[in-house]
Parts: C-alpha cells; structure tokens; sequence
C-alpha cells in the first residue's frame, strides 16, 4: 500500500470542510468544491476525464478497490486515508463504502448555451430526485443540457448526484441566476410547459434547434415572470381525473416530444 497522508482527528479542517460541503449548497458555491461519494460516481468521474481535488477512503475501502483507488489516486492532486469512523461521521449514505472524492466546479460546470442546441430548464424544481431523473432522461435523449434556476435544489448535492446516477458529471448543467432574465436574452425558442386547457399541445409543436423546453416547481408550476417571456405556453393532454403529472415524468414526455 503507498503510504498516503492520514487523518485521525474529527477536529481537522478538512473534515469539517467535507462536512459542510455534503449538507449545504452554501459551502459548496463559496468553496467551489462537491463531494463524489462511492465507488461507482468516483468510477464515473475519472473515465470522464475529470481530475480530482482530493481523494479521501478508508483502509477498509482500499482493501476491497485497491485497484480503483489507485487509479484515483493518481488523477487526484491529493490523497488522504482516514479511519471507518471519520468516513462515517462526514458520509451521506446509510451504507458508506469508504470513498470520497472532492472536485472543483471549475472542471464539470459548463456556462454556456448552444444557440442550436435543444435544453431542458427547470425552474425552482426543489426535489434533487426529480432533478436527477431528469438529467438521466435528458442524457439518454441527447439533449444539448439542463437548465436550472439558481432558486431550485443544487444539481451538485450528495442526493441529486445520485439520482442522476452521474449524468450530471457528463451532460451540461447550466445554473442561471436570473432565470426569466438570462432565457429572454439567449435568444433560444422558449416553450413553457403548463397545466393549461387554453395551451397548444405539445405533440402538435414542431420543434426545432435553438429552443428550450421550460418546467416548473412541484407546487407552483412556472412563474409568472418566465410565462411571460416564453414564446409559446404548450401543455401535455391529460385523459382521466388527473390535475397535474410529476416534473421528471412531465419533463421526460415533453423532451421524447422536442427530440423525436
């Protein structure tokens, strides 16, 4: 075994940091780093090329995927062994297996629209589950990337990464500060998806590069703001005594729609 640094102490700064970064959103903007937790997401990140900030596992961890672990570590800038109750204490699964990686925003986040591209935006989604389904969805269709709303769940915390099951590390995640604002001035089609009778449907929308599909919040649907700004309200047609569909499934019929 190569002889990494170690770590003993709960009270060392670098486990305190990993801490705060699995459980707020805060921390990981301010620090430009989140957390890849497990074997697989770990896997996932370095065969997509992406460098790690840190490495951080366990000996019980590395016993078990000291092929892998070496394989991170050399794509890792530094390398800390820590004991089976640290990783406990900073995990953010039930059943951790010794493996973090920290990485840097710089190296996945991608700020820029394709002005031929077709997005997905979701705007306040809260549930990093829907979130995660979404990015999946979105991956296996071959759209250009996710939107989001600076005001919606974190693409990047520990429970939206592992819902997208990694997608998020591959496909662009594009977060937007003024959401309405910043899709007026991009210049791309805007189709506002909404629970509406008085909407065009969507299956009679012929979609073309350059547009962006908008999704709203669980609860509240798409604000008033980006409706406004949105060049055509189009609405999926419900039978039976359903209201309303989930957001990753509402997200998920209207994208099979924009890239069939």
């Amino acid at each position: 075994m190569k002889n990494f640094k170690c770590i003993e102490s709960k009270d060392n700064s670098l486990i305190k940091l990993i801490s705060l970064l699995q459980a707020s959103a805060k921390a990981r903007k301010e620090n430009g780093l989140f957390v890849l937790e497990g074997l697989r997401i770990c896997k996932d990140a370095y065969e997509n090329g992406i460098q790690f900030d840190k490495l951080i596992f366990t000996k019980t961890a590395y016993d078990k995927f000291a092929q892998e672990i070496l394989k991170f570590a050399d794509n890792s800038l530094e390398n800390i062994q820590i004991t089976d109750a640290l990783f406990n204490k900073i995990s953010d699964t039930k059943s951790p297996q010794g493996i973090i990686a920290l990485v840097s925003f710089a190296k996945v986040k991608n700020s820029k629209l394709d002005k031929n591209g077709r997005y997905i935006a979701l705007e306040n989604v809260q549930d990093p589950s829907n979130l995660g389904a979404v990015c999946r969805t979105a991956e296996a269709l071959g759209v250009s990337g996710v939107i989001v709303s600076s005001n919606g769940c974190d693409p990047f915390s520990p429970k939206a990464l592992r819902a997208s099951m990694g997608t998020a590390l591959r496909l662009p995640i594009i977060e937007l500060e003024n959401f309405a604002e910043s899709l007026h001035a991009s210049g791309l089609k805007l189709y506002s998806c909404v629970v509406d009778a008085n909407a065009q449907s969507i299956d009679s929308i012929k979609f073309e590069d350059g547009c962006v599909l908008i999704i709203g919040n669980e609860a509240n649907g798409i604000t008033d703001e980006t409706k406004n700004i949105s060049n055509q309200l189009i609405t999926i047609p419900m039978k039976g005594n359903a209201e309303s569909l989930n957001a990753a499934v509402a997200a998920s019929i209207a994208m099979w729609e924009m890239m069939k």
